[in-house]
């Protein structure tokens, strides 16, 4: 949308007529207006509501309430962008704004809990409106009263001199305010704070206006950019001239693994690991690999699990650019500088982006050829059965190393207590304090656990080394 301009609508000029003698009627009423506050322009601005019929609103194409779900049906999003106004157009938005963010094709919870609420106890808050009935804010509401088949809807109307620049900023300030409304979804959030961004708001403003921290919102801008990446990779032309791409709703539900994903990147040890971890992790991901597994997926899951069961030849990496390349965060200056011939990198990479493509022609079957759908459904089977498998052995390997190292683990913890019990005996003793029986009662419980540990750990050593060796003269009279 243009950020200056609201073209008008099929029946823009009847509504604005309505809205404009309903107004002059409440301002001539005598009674004390109904009002909305909201920051215009900068400044907290109070708003006359009035009822108008809903069955003349328009639902907003531009709304972050369903951004990311517009491209759910590229045919039905095309003729939007094209014509937002036209009746098939609405409809295609009534049915987003009901859905669930991340199967437009099942209702939300969400949704029928606010319908419910509506049919219960009415429209309690007034929603926004444009002169010639665009919703600015209460697109959803006004979804639930015209299933409820209510007829009218109340709204505080902005001047006629608003802008979609105006519409947006308004949008997101009321949608972020702590009240009841129904949230954003993940993804649709990522959009709204990347656009700002675009606008010329700085992490540190939009902290403020989100709530957050600007760490928070640096790395909601890395994890878009990532999720971006993705899709870019993900296209290509089909066999019938079309083509096809993963979508931004298509990583709706991924926030936690999403965000564990950016704090493991950034503590990787060197840039190769740390872009060789982001093509795993992006891999699993994009298959469905639950969020308590993916995590185990490391930056030599690759070579590790994936290799020896796919082969070398399953995805070739194309020649390196001559240029190195950054990874996502080159706005803010965290990208990682990686040089474009790292070997393991690029076969990760290419292994990744023939699922990409794979899982994006999924999502486009209807336009697909036989072989195409062959080869994309074989290709995603194969990968889904062996990133579980590696997924299942990483997992074992895992605890098998924390296995090795929890019993010592344990006892540094436990000599840190007996330096902690050391001072409490100390502090005890300097003021007369000292509980001998109860100090004698514990030392002997120690005395029985230490005897039980050398057993333990003498079992099959020959050569016991300097620490065993204390334990088992130290408990060799007790």
């Amino acid at each position: 949308m243009n950020p200056a301009e609201i073209a008008e609508t099929p029946a823009g000029s009847a509504v604005r007529t309505m809205v404009e003698a309903r107004l002059e009627e409440a301002r001539r009423s005598g009674e004390a207006p109904e009002t909305v506050r909201v920051e215009w322009r900068g400044q907290p601005t109070n708003f006359k509501v009035i009822t108008v019929p809903t069955e003349v609103l328009l639902y907003n194409p531009a709304t972050h309430r369903i951004r990311a779900q517009r491209s759910h049906d590229p045919v039905f999003d095309a003729r939007l962008a094209e014509d937002p106004w036209s009746e098939e157009s609405q409809e295609y938005l009534h049915k987003l704004l009901r859905c669930k963010p991340d199967n437009p094709d099942a209702t939300d919870p969400d949704f029928e809990k606010l319908r419910d609420d509506l049919e219960a106890y009415g429209q309690k808050d007034a929603g926004i409106i444009t002169p010639s009935g665009i919703l600015v804010n209460g697109n959803t509401r006004c979804a639930a009263l015209r299933d409820l088949k209510e007829r009218d809807f109340r709204a505080a109307v902005l001047p006629a001199t608003a802008t979609w620049a105006d519409i947006a900023a308004v949008e997101l300030e009321l949608q972020l305010r702590k009240d009841r409304r129904r949230d954003y979804s993940y993804i649709n959030r990522l959009i709204a704070v990347h656009e700002q961004t675009s606008a010329g708001r700085t992490p540190e403003e939009l902290a403020k206006a989100f709530r957050t921290t600007p760490k928070a919102i640096k790395r909601d801008l890395w994890v878009y950019d990532f999720i971006s990446d993705a899709i870019d990779r993900s296209r290509e032309r089909l066999a019938g001239g079309d083509e096809t791409s993963l979508r931004l709703m298509d990583f709706e539900g991924h926030q936690e693994t999403l965000s564990e994903l950016h704090r493991s990147y950034h503590q990787a040890a060197d840039a190769g690991k740390a872009e060789a971890l982001r093509e795993n992790r992006l891999l699993a991901i994009v298959l469905g690999t639950a969020k308590t597994k993916v995590r185990y997926v490391g930056h030599d899951f690759h070579n590790s699990y994936l290799v020896p069961v796919l082969g070398e030849g399953f995805a070739r990496p194309a020649d390196p650019a001559e240029e190195p390349f950054s990874l996502p965060g080159l706005d803010l200056g965290d990208g990682l500088p990686l040089p474009a011939d790292d070997p393991e990198t690029l076969r990760a990479r290419a292994f990744t982006d023939r699922v990409l493509q794979a899982k994006a022609r999924q999502a486009a079957a209807p336009l697909l050829t036989a072989e195409e759908s062959s080869e994309a459904r074989t290709v995603l089977n194969q990968v889904k059965d062996a990133v579980e498998q590696g997924v299942q052995k990483a997992e074992w390997a895992t605890l098998r190393a924390k296995r090795k190292t929890a019993a010592a683990k344990t006892l540094r913890d436990a000599a840190e207590l007996i330096g902690e019990s050391t001072q409490q005996a100390s502090q005890a003793r300097s003021q007369d304090l000292m509980e001998h029986q109860a100090l004698d009662e514990s030392l002997l419980e120690l005395a029985a656990a230490l005897k039980k540990l050398s057993r333990v750990a003498s079992r099959g050593v020959d050569q016991p080394g300097p620490g065993l060796s204390w334990l088992q003269d130290a408990v060799a009279d007790l």
